[in-house]
This record gives structure tokens, sequence and C-alpha cells, in this order.
């Protein structure tokens, strides 16, 4: 009998579409990348999806994410996200947790409960606790490295964390991880050296109203690069958790 997934199940089998509809994975940031990420996961049958992220959709979102419309600004990212799959998938589950993960919110998730997670935030100490968490659970993660201030996205790579070059995130991240003892993590990076932006009054700090811009410079974006990684990382989910 056709249904939603049957084109996928040409190519998985129904046992792996079994497999996804009882499979739990929790997303971490619903951003440029992360947003994708949660499309593909669900147009691919995931039962149940766990959505992490603080943030509402504002203006300067639109030119990249997914969940982005005029019609959604002000709204949290969770929320407009769980609308837009279970409108996919009525059948889904989402739990959404409006949340802005750090160490100090670590213990408000139990990762044993995971079949997989996805790392798609931006801070350092946040992809570090979550890699940790992951890995303390015996829980599958895979981290997205730096996707902005990037132009191609046909030069995404799917490696061990110890395996990457050039990313500067995925610099600082090896080196955490070593000081850690974690030895591997999968990723999703890119090898293209970072683009200057542009030094434009129009598309300053002050421009883009963030409050504090002291210690970070906001990266340049686009509608290809982020989606791109975030398609590769729902792929890499869905071909583990069927053992494809």
């Amino acid at each position: 009998m056709l249904n939603q997934f049957s084109r996928t199940e040409l190519l998985l089998g129904k046992e792996a579409i079994s497999k996804l509809s009882k499979s739990r994975v929790a997303v971490f940031g619903i951003g440029g990348v992360g947003g994708y990420a949660v499309e593909a996961l669900a147009r691919s049958g995931v039962g149940t999806l766990d959505l992490i992220d603080n943030d509402r959709i504002c203006m300067t979102n639109l030119n990249r994410q997914i969940i982005a419309l005029h019609s959604t600004l002000g709204k949290y990212k969770v929320d407009v996200a769980k609308d837009r799959v279970m409108d996919i998938c009525p059948d889904i589950k989402v739990n959404t947790h409006k949340c802005f993960f750090m160490p100090d919110t670590a213990d408000d998730f139990d990762f044993s409960e995971y079949d997989y997670v996805i790392d798609a935030i931006d801070t350092v100490s946040g992809k570090l606790e979550i890699i940790k968490r992951a890995k303390s659970a015996g829980t599958p993660v895979i981290s997205a490295m730096g996707a902005g201030n990037k132009l191609d996205p046909t030069a995404f790579q799917v490696a061990d964390i110890f395996d990457t070059r050039v990313c500067p995130l995925a610099r600082v991240m090896r080196y955490e991880l070593k000081k850690a003892g974690i030895k591997d993590v999968k990723v999703v990076y890119s090898e293209e050296k970072p683009t200057r932006p542009i030094n434009d009054t129009r598309t300053s700090n002050n421009y883009l109203n963030k409050s504090d811009t002291s210690h970070k410079e906001i990266p340049g974006s686009n509608a290809f690069v982020p989606s791109a990684a975030g398609l590769i990382i729902a792929g890499e989910v869905i071909k583990d958790l069927i053992a494809y």
C-alpha cells in the first residue's frame, strides 16, 4: 500500500523504514544547518525528534533557515520546526526544549534516551558537552563544523574530527577533545578557507542589533552552504540508524 515513505522504501526496504519509525533523534541547534537536518529526518520517517534551541526567528535568518518566513518572525524556532514537521508527517512525535544548551543545562537531558544526537550549535563549550554526554551514554553523535563565511557547498566532507584540516572550528575542537580524552567523533566539515566578510556599515554588528560584539564577529552566510551541511548530516544519521 502506498504511503508517504513509499519512494524511500524502494531504496532502503521495509525493515529500514520500520526501524526509522522507532528511532529517536535529538537535534541541538535548529538554525541553518540543524533546520535542514530536521526536515530531512522527518521526511525520511524518523519517529521521534527532540528539538533543542532557545532562539526566536529573526529577519537575518530569512536568507538561509528553512523555518524562517516572514510569517514566522519572532516565533521560537523549535515551535515552528515542530509545526512544520508535523505537517509533513502527522504521526511523528516531537519534543521541544526551549533551552540554550551549555554545560550548566546539560543535566536537563538524558542522552541515553536517544538513538542518535546531532550537534548543530555554535558554541565550543556546548559542542564539547554534547559530545561528552553522548559518548558517556554510548549514543552515536555527529557534529557540524564551521559553515559560516563559506561559499562552496561541494567542499563538505564526512570525517573523523582528528582527520580534519583547514577548518578553524575543527582545529579548536580537536584540541579540546584531545584534552578530554575523546578519541573519535564523526563530523561534517569543509576544507574551504573562510571568506572575509565585507565591511559594510549596513550589515555591521550594530545594524544587526547584536548586543555583545566585543568577542565575536558575525559571520556571513547564504542559502546553499548551511543547507548542504544539514542534509549531509541527516543522510549520515539515516544510514547509521539502519546500518546501511
